[in-house]
Protein backbone atom coordinates (compact mmCIF):
# COMPACT_ATOMS: atom_id res chain seq x y z
CA UNK A 1 0.00 0.00 0.00
CA UNK A 2 1.63 3.34 -1.02
CA UNK A 3 1.11 6.46 0.25
CA UNK A 4 -1.54 7.58 -2.50
CA UNK A 5 -3.70 4.77 -0.93
CA UNK A 6 -3.68 5.22 2.87
CA UNK A 7 -5.08 8.01 4.24
CA UNK A 8 -6.24 9.03 7.89
CA UNK A 9 -9.76 10.30 8.06
CA UNK A 10 -10.94 12.16 10.97
CA UNK A 11 -13.90 10.75 12.20
CA UNK A 12 -16.24 12.50 14.50
CA UNK A 13 -19.47 10.25 14.46
CA UNK A 14 -21.56 13.00 13.08
CA UNK A 15 -23.43 13.07 9.36
CA UNK A 16 -20.50 15.03 7.59
CA UNK A 17 -17.32 12.31 8.68
CA UNK A 18 -19.33 9.57 8.51
CA UNK A 19 -19.92 10.76 4.24
CA UNK A 20 -16.37 11.59 3.98
CA UNK A 21 -15.09 8.26 4.91
CA UNK A 22 -17.63 6.58 2.93
CA UNK A 23 -16.04 9.12 -0.04
CA UNK A 24 -12.13 8.31 0.74
CA UNK A 25 -13.58 4.34 0.68
CA UNK A 26 -15.34 5.08 -2.67
CA UNK A 27 -11.72 6.21 -3.96
CA UNK A 28 -10.20 2.99 -3.00
CA UNK A 29 -8.64 4.24 -0.18
CA UNK A 30 -6.85 2.65 3.01
CA UNK A 31 -8.42 4.64 5.45
CA UNK A 32 -7.46 4.83 9.00
CA UNK A 33 -10.69 6.73 11.15
CA UNK A 34 -9.54 8.96 14.02
CA UNK A 35 -11.65 10.38 16.52
CA UNK A 36 -10.69 12.80 19.06
CA UNK A 37 -12.45 12.76 23.05
CA UNK A 38 -11.87 16.47 23.65
CA UNK A 39 -13.99 16.60 26.69
CA UNK A 40 -17.45 17.36 24.60
CA UNK A 41 -20.49 17.16 26.47
CA UNK A 42 -21.58 13.38 25.75
CA UNK A 43 -19.83 10.52 24.61
CA UNK A 44 -22.40 9.20 22.31
CA UNK A 45 -20.82 10.69 19.06
CA UNK A 46 -17.60 9.10 19.79
CA UNK A 47 -19.30 5.36 20.45
CA UNK A 48 -21.43 6.18 16.92
CA UNK A 49 -17.96 6.81 15.37
CA UNK A 50 -16.59 3.33 15.98
CA UNK A 51 -20.25 2.28 14.79
CA UNK A 52 -19.49 4.43 11.59
CA UNK A 53 -15.56 3.21 11.17
CA UNK A 54 -16.33 -0.74 11.35
CA UNK A 55 -19.59 -0.48 8.68
CA UNK A 56 -17.67 1.76 5.87
CA UNK A 57 -14.71 -0.98 6.48
CA UNK A 58 -12.01 1.40 8.14
CA UNK A 59 -8.71 -0.53 7.95
CA UNK A 60 -8.47 1.14 11.60
CA UNK A 61 -10.11 3.22 14.27
CA UNK A 62 -7.95 5.77 17.18
CA UNK A 63 -9.10 7.51 19.54
CA UNK A 64 -7.35 9.95 20.76
CA UNK A 65 -7.94 12.67 23.92
CA UNK A 66 -7.10 16.15 24.32
CA UNK A 67 -8.60 17.79 27.16
CA UNK A 68 -10.12 21.25 25.52
CA UNK A 69 -12.34 21.38 28.45
CA UNK A 70 -9.40 22.61 30.51
CA UNK A 71 -9.62 25.44 28.08
CA UNK A 72 -13.15 26.20 27.77
CA UNK A 73 -14.97 28.93 25.79
CA UNK A 74 -17.50 26.86 24.35
CA UNK A 75 -20.71 25.39 25.10
CA UNK A 76 -19.79 22.36 23.68
CA UNK A 77 -16.88 21.76 26.74
CA UNK A 78 -18.16 23.81 29.26
CA UNK A 79 -21.31 22.97 30.97
CA UNK A 80 -21.91 26.32 32.39
CA UNK A 81 -22.69 28.01 29.11
CA UNK A 82 -25.78 26.89 27.38
CA UNK A 83 -25.83 25.33 23.64
CA UNK A 84 -27.72 28.17 21.68
CA UNK A 85 -31.34 26.77 20.58
CA UNK A 86 -31.78 29.81 18.13
CA UNK A 87 -29.56 31.30 15.40
CA UNK A 88 -27.79 34.56 16.41
CA UNK A 89 -25.87 37.17 14.81
CA UNK A 90 -21.73 36.35 14.77
CA UNK A 91 -19.78 33.19 15.52
CA UNK A 92 -21.80 30.95 17.75
CA UNK A 93 -21.29 29.86 21.58
CA UNK A 94 -20.82 26.32 20.43
CA UNK A 95 -17.53 27.41 18.84
CA UNK A 96 -14.62 25.40 20.06
CA UNK A 97 -11.73 27.42 20.02
CA UNK A 98 -8.64 25.40 17.92
CA UNK A 99 -10.44 22.45 17.43
CA UNK A 100 -10.09 21.68 14.07
CA UNK A 101 -6.49 22.89 14.65
CA UNK A 102 -5.94 20.25 17.08
CA UNK A 103 -7.47 17.49 15.55
CA UNK A 104 -5.60 18.24 12.05
CA UNK A 105 -2.24 18.85 13.86
CA UNK A 106 -3.37 14.95 15.93
CA UNK A 107 -4.06 13.59 11.97
CA UNK A 108 -1.24 14.93 10.49
CA UNK A 109 1.41 13.26 12.92
CA UNK A 110 -0.47 9.97 12.90
CA UNK A 111 -0.34 10.39 8.69
CA UNK A 112 3.11 10.31 8.91
CA UNK A 113 3.68 7.31 10.89
CA UNK A 114 1.59 5.76 8.79
CA UNK A 115 2.82 6.22 5.33
CA UNK A 116 -0.25 8.25 4.57
CA UNK A 117 -0.44 11.14 1.81
CA UNK A 118 -3.74 12.35 2.68
CA UNK A 119 -5.90 13.86 5.43
CA UNK A 120 -9.82 13.80 5.15
CA UNK A 121 -11.76 16.42 7.02
CA UNK A 122 -15.54 17.05 7.24
CA UNK A 123 -15.60 20.76 6.85
CA UNK A 124 -17.91 22.50 5.59
CA UNK A 125 -18.69 26.05 4.42
CA UNK A 126 -21.76 26.43 3.12
CA UNK A 127 -24.40 24.59 5.39
CA UNK A 128 -22.69 25.44 8.80
CA UNK A 129 -22.71 27.32 12.12
CA UNK A 130 -20.09 30.54 10.74
CA UNK A 131 -17.63 28.82 12.40
CA UNK A 132 -13.67 30.09 10.91
CA UNK A 133 -11.97 27.24 11.14
CA UNK A 134 -14.68 25.30 8.66
CA UNK A 135 -13.72 28.07 5.56
CA UNK A 136 -11.52 26.94 2.65
CA UNK A 137 -8.84 29.46 3.39
CA UNK A 138 -8.35 27.64 6.75
CA UNK A 139 -7.94 23.94 4.87
CA UNK A 140 -5.07 25.67 2.40
CA UNK A 141 -3.48 27.39 5.09
CA UNK A 142 -3.04 24.11 7.16
CA UNK A 143 -1.88 22.23 4.27
CA UNK A 144 1.00 24.70 3.66
CA UNK A 145 2.08 24.24 7.12
CA UNK A 146 1.86 20.48 6.99
CA UNK A 147 4.19 21.06 3.71
CA UNK A 148 6.63 22.81 5.78
CA UNK A 149 6.46 20.89 9.23
CA UNK A 150 7.01 17.62 8.38
CA UNK A 151 9.41 15.75 7.19
CA UNK A 152 7.29 14.10 4.11
CA UNK A 153 6.81 17.93 3.34
CA UNK A 154 10.50 18.62 3.37
CA UNK A 155 11.38 15.52 1.08
CA UNK A 156 9.07 16.67 -1.56
CA UNK A 157 6.02 14.24 -0.64
CA UNK A 158 3.67 16.71 1.51
CA UNK A 159 0.17 15.49 2.78
CA UNK A 160 -3.06 16.82 1.01
CA UNK A 161 -5.74 17.78 3.03
CA UNK A 162 -8.80 16.83 1.57
CA UNK A 163 -12.07 18.64 2.40
CA UNK A 164 -14.81 17.32 -0.11
CA UNK A 165 -17.59 18.43 1.10
CA UNK A 166 -16.29 22.02 1.91
CA UNK A 167 -18.57 23.76 -1.06
CA UNK A 168 -21.93 20.97 -0.41
CA UNK A 169 -25.05 21.69 1.03
CA UNK A 170 -26.15 19.76 3.40
CA UNK A 171 -28.61 18.11 1.28
CA UNK A 172 -26.28 17.50 -1.30
CA UNK A 173 -24.66 16.38 1.58
CA UNK A 174 -27.30 13.55 2.30
CA UNK A 175 -27.34 12.41 -1.40
CA UNK A 176 -23.78 11.26 -1.31
CA UNK A 177 -23.99 9.72 1.18
CA UNK A 178 -27.21 7.91 0.63
CA UNK A 179 -25.41 6.97 -2.93
CA UNK A 180 -22.38 5.57 -1.01
CA UNK A 181 -24.63 3.27 1.76
CA UNK A 182 -23.91 5.55 4.78
CA UNK A 183 -26.52 4.46 7.12
CA UNK A 184 -27.02 7.56 8.77
CA UNK A 185 -29.27 6.48 11.54
CA UNK A 186 -25.77 5.38 13.20
CA UNK A 187 -24.49 8.89 13.57
CA UNK A 188 -24.90 11.94 15.71
CA UNK A 189 -24.74 15.43 15.30
CA UNK A 190 -26.36 16.68 17.94
CA UNK A 191 -24.93 19.39 20.38
CA UNK A 192 -26.27 17.72 23.44
CA UNK A 193 -27.34 14.05 22.71
CA UNK A 194 -28.71 12.19 25.56
CA UNK A 195 -26.70 8.92 26.99
CA UNK A 196 -28.58 6.87 24.34
CA UNK A 197 -26.98 9.13 21.65
CA UNK A 198 -30.78 10.70 21.05
CA UNK A 199 -30.62 13.98 19.52
CA UNK A 200 -32.59 17.69 21.23
CA UNK A 201 -33.62 18.77 17.81
CA UNK A 202 -33.27 21.82 18.67
CA UNK A 203 -29.88 23.40 18.85
CA UNK A 204 -28.37 24.35 15.20
CA UNK A 205 -26.59 21.08 14.21
CA UNK A 206 -29.99 19.54 14.65
CA UNK A 207 -31.64 22.16 12.73
CA UNK A 208 -29.44 21.99 9.75
CA UNK A 209 -29.70 18.36 9.93
CA UNK A 210 -33.04 18.14 10.05
CA UNK A 211 -33.32 20.86 7.05
CA UNK A 212 -31.12 18.61 4.86
CA UNK A 213 -32.79 15.49 5.21
CA UNK A 214 -35.85 17.34 4.08
CA UNK A 215 -34.13 19.59 1.26
CA UNK A 216 -32.43 15.90 0.08
CA UNK A 217 -36.11 14.47 0.65
CA UNK A 218 -35.20 11.74 2.09
CA UNK A 219 -36.60 10.76 5.09
CA UNK A 220 -34.51 11.24 8.46
CA UNK A 221 -33.51 8.72 10.31
CA UNK A 222 -32.70 10.92 13.40
CA UNK A 223 -33.42 9.48 16.82
CA UNK A 224 -34.89 12.28 18.59
CA UNK A 225 -35.29 12.16 22.59
CA UNK A 226 -38.54 14.26 22.02
CA UNK A 227 -41.34 15.10 19.21
CA UNK A 228 -39.97 17.70 16.73
CA UNK A 229 -42.38 19.89 14.39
Amino acid sequence: MTAANRAVVLLSGGLDSATVLAIARHEGLECHALSVAYGQRHSAELEAAAQVAAALGAAEHRLMRVDLAGIGGSALTDPRIAVPVAPAPGIPATYVPARNTIMLALALGWAEVLGAGSIFIGVNAVDYSGYPDCRPEFIAVFEELAALATRAGVEGEALKIRAPLISWSKAQIIQAGVQLGVEYSMTVSCYQADAQGRACGRCDSCRLRRDGFRDAGVPDPTRYAAAVS
